[in-house]
């Protein structure tokens, strides 16, 4: 049976997005890698232009009700504690914008917040711990040290 090596790349749709852009450039930090925004009204993202093209891919035309649910959630990989830190000061001081929770899976330490037009993303970093889910365990990145946070992640594996 063929069998699938990752995920390639996410699209999703923006009611605003020139705001999107912004925001995934500015706050997130991703590259673009293309764009066509007059004709297809599309930009391409990249975490690491060297090793992918595009991870993550905004198209203009969204058009839902207010209450629907579309995105579950987006999740990037960040490489530490400590840049989630960091990008939990830059998502603080974007207006519109604020972390709902920071948790341990165990597996990783997940920080959650919804973008510019509401989409439940993600920021995470890996562990090496192999933990059932789901779990969330809350921590406090800014008052706990790397040691006390990844204590909360290793006392999760199961004996």
């Amino acid at each position: 049976m063929p069998s699938i090596d990752s995920l390639g790349h996410v699209g999703i749709y923006a009611e605003d997005l020139m705001k999107m852009r912004d925001f995934y450039t500015r706050v997130i930090g991703l590259t673009i890698s293309d764009e066509d925004l007059e004709e297809r009204g599309m930009t391409f993202f990249t975490a690491d232009k060297d090793r992918e093209h595009h991870e993550f891919v905004l198209m203009k035309g969204r058009v839902t009700r207010d209450d629907a649910k579309v995105i579950q959630q987006i999740s990037f990989i960040v490489p530490s504690l400590d840049d989630l830190r960091e990008y939990k000061e830059r998502l603080e001081a974007e207006p519109g914008v604020s972390v709902e929770r920071i948790v341990s899976h165990g597996i990783a330490y997940g920080m959650y917040f919804f973008d510019p037009e509401g989409n439940r993303i993600e920021l995470y970093v890996k562990t090496p711990y192999k933990v059932p889910q789901p779990l969330g365990d809350p921590i406090d990145i800014n008052a706990q040290t790397d040691k006390e946070i990844d204590k909360i992640a290793r006392d999760r594996i199961p004996a």
